[in-house]
This record gives C-alpha cells, sequence and structure tokens, in this order.
C-alpha cells in the first residue's frame, strides 16, 4: 500500500466526559484538522489504512475516542500499540479532565445523565470513568485541566499547542447580498447601502456588476460613499481585534443593497481588499447571478 510522504498527524482527543471534547475538535476544525467524532477503537486500523492511502491529501487529522463507545473500549490500547510501530505517523494523545466538582454542576447545567450513570447520580459515573481512564490518562502526551478554563481558554491552550507556528484562524468574510431575496442567516454584521446612488440606473451599468471597473468608479465616486468607507472601516479596525480576542474564528461582514449586484458587490471588495493585510479574508457574492435573464 502507498504511503504518503508527508508525515501525517494524528491527535486522539479524549478524557472525562464533559471536559470539554466538543470544544477542542472544533478548536482542531479551526486548525484545519480533518476530524472524526466519536470513532470506536475498534475501527481505528480500518482508518488508519484510509489514512495511508497515497490517494488522499489528509495530513492532519484529530480523532475523539470517550465512553461513548464504551463497548470497544477494551481494544483502545491494542490500537493504541500499533500506532507506535507506523513510522508515518506522528501520533499525539490529548487528554481532558476537570476536578469531579465541576463535571457535576457541568452535568447539572445541561441537564444530561453520565453515560456511565444513565440511571444513578453523575458523581457515581464520574468515579467509575476515572478508573476505567486511568491508564489512559498515564498514557498522554498532553493533559489539559479545564477546571477553571473557559471555553475561550481551553481553545487558546490547543491552538498554541497544536496551532502550526503564525498560523492565523480568524478570519474576514465579506458577503454582498440583496435585501429583496431576504437577509443572509450566518451574517454576524450587516451595512445596509441601498442609500448609495444605485448603477442600476444607468443604462449601460444595469447589465454589469459590482466587479466590473465602470460600476465601481461610479459607486466610489460620491462623497456619500467615501464617508461611509471612511466611517465603516474606522469602525471595523476597532471591532476586528476584539472579536479575534473574545475567540471568534470567523467574521462574516454581510453589505446590503437592493438586488445584491452593483453597489454591495463593488464595497464588499474594497472591505476584503482593505482588511487584507491584516487578515485572512474571503469574498463571496450570493446574490450576484440573480438578475433577471442572467
Amino acid at each position: 500500500m502507498a504511503v504518503n510522504e508527508q508525515e501525517t498527524k494524528l491527535v486522539i482527543i479524549t478524557g472525562m466526559s464533559g471536559a470539554g471534547k466538543t470544544v477542542a475538535v472544533q478548536s482542531f476544525e479551526d486548525l484545519g484538522y480533518y476530524c472524526v467524532d466519536n470513532l470506536p477503537p475498534a475501527l481505528l486500523p480500518k482508518f488508519l489504512d484510509l489514512m495511508r492511502d497515497a490517494t488522499n491529501d489528509i495530513q492532519k487529522v484529530a480523532l475523539v475516542m470517550d465512553l461513548r463507545g464504551r463497548e470497544f473500549f477494551d481494544t483502545l490500547f491494542e490500537a493504541l500499540d500499533k500506532l507506535g510501530k507506523e513510522d508515518w505517523l506522528e501520533e499525539h494523545i490529548l487528554f481532558l479532565d476537570a476536578s469531579d466538582k465541576s463535571l457535576v454542576s457541568r452535568y447539572k447545567e445541561t441537564r444530561r445523565s453520565h453515560p456511565l450513570a444513565l440511571d444513578s447520580l453523575p458523581h457515581d459515573g464520574i468515579k467509575q470513568e476515572r478508573k476505567i481512564l486511568d491508564e489512559l490518562r498515564g498514557r498522554a502526551q498532553n493533559i489539559i485541566n479545564t477546571t477553571d478554563l473557559k471555553p475561550k481558554e481551553l481553545r487558546e491552550k490547543i491552538v498554541s499547542k497544536y496551532g502550526e507556528k503564525e498560523q492565523e484562524i480568524f478570519s474576514v468574510h465579506t458577503l454582498s447580498f440583496g435585501f429583496k431575496y431576504g437577509l443572509p442567516i450566518d451574517a454576524d454584521l450587516v451595512f445596509d447601502v441601498r442609500f448609495l446612488p444605485n448603477p442600476h440606473y444607468v443604462e449601460h451599468m444595469r447589465p454589469l456588476t459590482g466587479l466590473n471597473s465602470d460600476v465601481s468608479s461610479y459607486v466610489f465616486k460620491w462623497s456619500d460613499t467615501q464617508t461611509f468607507m471612511e466611517k465603516v472601516t474606522d469602525l471595523l479596525q476597532f471591532m476586528l481585534p476584539q472579536y479575534k480576542k473574545e475567540g471568534k474564528s470567523q467574521l462574516v461582514i454581510a453589505i446590503g443593497c437592493t438586488g445584491g449586484q452593483h453597489r454591495s458587490v463593488a464595497i464588499a471588495e474594497h472591505l476584503a481588499k482593505h482588511f487584507s493585510t491584516n487578515y485572512v479574508t474571503h469574498v463571496s457574492h450570493r446574490d450576484i447571478d440573480k438578475r433577471k435573464g442572467h
């Protein structure tokens, strides 16, 4: 079987139920890892075969293994022993832990039952789980105690440990849209630019879009547009570092005009270019092709 020339990174995320594995796997996804939640240990060898296949380009994988698959858990140590013999693989076990008091409190907040104590008290399941996981905890290369950690702080620890040097996971996505087609449901911030002069009423520009230089020049030649851009960029220059500091991985800035063809497109492109010097930026135009006859 062909083997990928580049060494593949495999992180196994495990630990106490309620200690933060959901936040952890989301953090690895933001770091570009291919993530699988609740993989039964018995299936690990077959998954490794898929990873070894030279036809795929998966180089970073994170697997969550916990007691939801407890019927397979006895096979985990055998699978871990096999991992150590794979010279193409860099494996790492991340164990998440927390105090009994903190775990009990989290179960009460979520009103969920512990997987090992469906018909009894959460603390009974926690004590049983600690005994089962004790040996696995000893084999972990990294143990994070989340007792006093907020989700944002756990995320920061994972990024610091597993993120590539100078890897940037915060990105800014500018999205143009037309109000006539409804608000985008995934927008974090929405700016309405329907007050600006509309190229739609200039006959030769009507079939064009904000990607066209004539349309863009028309939109930006007005003093109202220039004033708006000064104010909105100043606002965003203040807000973006705050969103990044708060732990957000992506900010979606939606710019809306009537049809999503001219003004919003030109401004979304301009904002993406403006902030690309300091952030990873993406731009998309939801309704640019919805005009009649296109």
